[in-house]
């Protein structure tokens, strides 16, 4: 599908952002190590059911700029670049948004923030913060990865021998590793995109989050390797706006590459059923 890519400013740095159709606006937000090309497969169902699709490398990935400092990775810093970007492309419009890995939490984010601004969300793998942290111990073992990535270089080093063999490794249910592996092997990027996870594991895990007031659709695949179900589901407990889970078995974390056309049906219904948000 053809896209109109563009650097768009936002605070501070510039973001690449594809864009393509016409209609009611969808932001899709990615997560590590991926870009936005991760939607390429769910693109062309969203278009053809009359959404406009707006698709941005969020800072440290893909084209995007990338930030050295750690504190940089921030998610305020990242809300306030989806801020900025709403603000260019669609300022009178609130937008439907679908987020995977840290682009789910960067959807809860901008959704708990800016309830203004979000008609209904569609959040995949990773649940409301609050339930992430909460979450029990088959959570804890998936994801003791984020405390070893807190080391600057050992980590880098770690995943970067011989081939990027340590990131192959973790993410081994990736079904385009090679292209991730091209892209992440420019310098500082893989550097960038660990940033994310040492500048918000601490806040993720101890921070006070509200009530999300936004209409939100979890979703979670049963051979998920790095997030447990049990934290998508309790999300609930953080919704004061409507809430539906839906399961897909059989797929593993990388749901838009899996099962773009699935993640896309299931947006739209969500999208269509809460048309005018809450």
């Amino acid at each position: 599908m053809q896209h109109n890519i563009q650097r768009v400013p936002v605070a501070g740095l510039e973001l690449t952002v594809r864009s393509a159709g016409a209609g009611s606006p969808v932001l899709l937000l990615h997560g590590f190590p991926d870009s936005g090309t991760l939607w390429e497969a769910v693109t062309p169902h969203l278009v053809a059911a009359g959404y406009r699709v707006i698709i941005p490398d969020l800072r440290g990935f893909g084209d995007s700029d990338a930030p050295t400092a750690v504190r940089e990775y921030r998610l305020e810093y990242v809300v306030a670049d989806l801020v900025a970007l709403l603000d260019r492309l669609c300022p009178q419009e609130p937008v439907r948004v679908i987020g995977h890995d840290w682009g789910a939490v960067a959807a809860w984010c901008l959704a708990m923030a800016h309830p203004e601004r979000v008609r209904a969300q569609l959040v995949d793998s990773v649940g409301h913060p609050r339930e992430y942290a909460l979450s029990g111990l088959e959570q804890k073992r998936k994801g003791f990865y984020t405390i070893a990535w807190q080391a600057r270089g050992l980590a880098e080093a770690s995943l970067g021998r011989n081939d990027y063999a340590g990131l192959r490794r973790w993410a081994r249910q990736h079904p385009r590793i090679d292209e991730v592996v091209r892209a992440i092997s420019r310098p500082g990027r893989l550097t960038a995109g660990l940033n994310w996870y040492r500048a918000n594991l601490v806040g993720v895990l101890f921070g006070s989050w509200p009530q999300c007031e936004v209409p939100t659709l979890g979703v979670w695949s049963s051979n998920d390797s790095l997030l447990a179900e049990d934290q998508m589901q309790r999300s609930a407990r953080r919704m004061s706006a409507p809430w539906e889970y839906a399961r897909i078995d059989g797929a593993g974390h990388w749901l838009p590459l899996e099962q773009p056309e699935r993640v896309a049906r299931l947006a739209i219904d969500w999208f269509q059923r809460h048309a005018s948000g809450r």
